[in-house]
């Protein structure tokens, strides 16, 4: 049976060519099986005729417990009703079946020239009939379950993609006043210091943001890109730290190309570093990139700034959420025995 769902969730069954096929078939058979042509032969009229006969019964009991099947289904479902479900169905197959048959056959009898009915044959008749009846409903009722069952899986799995995409973007809308608010500061000192490189700053930031908005609808980007992106960035801490600060790529350009990341991921990890240490001519900040095992790891040497308030952490936990939500893993985080803190970014490799 083919089938659809609808936007309400209801499943319409397409059982056109297994109503074609069925219907001829038990009205041809059942007649046969239970000699309900009795000493007519194939030369007789009458025999011929009786195929016509049974078929219409074969239709009439299949299209009206087709009905009363649907029209129960609208009233009580195996999960609220079952008891309930349970007899309606049997009520409605064994009262409808078996008065309608007996009618039937008793009909025939006299249009077929009989002298007298069987009735030891009618018995079997509606018995086999009722049997049909309750087969091929319990193939309607099992069919619609599974559909109604996957029905409910779709939607779920819809409405955690929802949901999942909901949370995702709310990530994403989280990086911009981190990003702003640090900006913004250090565009700050610059117009006090050097208001040159405060316009150069500018520039700059106009570009990084461009790139930040570019990328908000995507999932995932080319690890060159959000490296390029990256260098983009350290160019205005630059402007701001000068040689107080240093980025140390450890790994060749090639490799740039076979990986994936969710986007400004490297920043926020960069972003963290800078936030969280002392940087200062006195005491330089080195920042280190290297990539192993398919992660990218961003390393620095911890040297905290004496009036750094508590950390929430709030951005090294939101790319967690991110990657976990893109690519179902975490980020590892912390710091190790030397007093480095590592942010470890796993990869989507390139199928090749």
């Amino acid at each position: 049976m083919a089938d659809t769902i609808n936007n309400s969730g209801d499943v319409k069954l397409n059982d056109t060519l297994i109503r074609l096929i069925g219907i001829p078939f038990f009205g041809i058979t059942i007649p046969n099986v239970s000699g309900l042509f009795g000493n007519l032969k194939v030369t007789d009229p009458a025999y011929w005729a009786g195929y016509v006969y049974f078929v219409m019964l074969a239709a009439l009991i299949w299209e009206g417990n087709r009905y009363l099947l649907f029209r129960t289904r609208k009233r009580f479902t195996w999960f609220d009703k079952p008891i309930e479900k349970l007899i309606l169905l049997l009520l409605n197959n064994v009262f409808y079946t078996s008065p309608l048959t007996v009618a039937w056959l008793c009909l025939w009898y006299r249009l077929a020239g009989f002298e007298k009915v069987s009735w030891d044959v009618i018995q079997i008749v509606v018995l086999i009939n009722v049997i049909c009846v309750l087969f091929v409903t319990h193939v309607y009722e099992t069919v619609f379950m599974v559909k109604e069952q996957q029905g409910e899986q779709l939607k779920n799995a819809e409405l955690s993609r929802a949901k999942a995409e909901a949370e995702l973007a709310a990530l994403k809308n989280q990086i911009d006043p981190h990003f702003m608010f640090n900006s913004l500061n250090s565009l700050s000192y610059l117009i006090s210091q050097d208001q040159q490189k405060a316009s150069l700053f500018t520039e700059n930031l106009a570009e990084v943001y461009r790139y930040i908005l570019s990328q908000k609808d995507q999932t995932l980007v080319l690890l060159e890109d959000e490296l390029e992106f990256t260098h983009k960035y350290t160019e205005l801490l630059h402007l701001r730290f000068g040689k107080a600060l240093h980025f140390k790529r450890h790994f060749n350009g090639a490799l740039e190309k076979s990986y994936l990341i969710p986007p400004t991921s490297v920043f926020v990890a960069l972003e963290n570093a800078v936030k969280h240490n002392e940087i200062s001519e006195l005491h330089p900040l080195q920042v280190d990139i290297d990539l192993k095992e398919d992660h990218l790891i961003i390393s620095n040497k911890i040297r905290e700034k004496r009036n750094l308030q508590h950390s929430s952490r709030i951005g090294l936990r939101n790319l967690d959420e991110r990657f976990r939500l893109v690519t179902g893993k975490n980020i590892l985080s912390g710091k190790n025995e030397d007093n480095f803190f590592k942010v470890q970014l796993p990869l989507i490799p390139l199928k090749s």
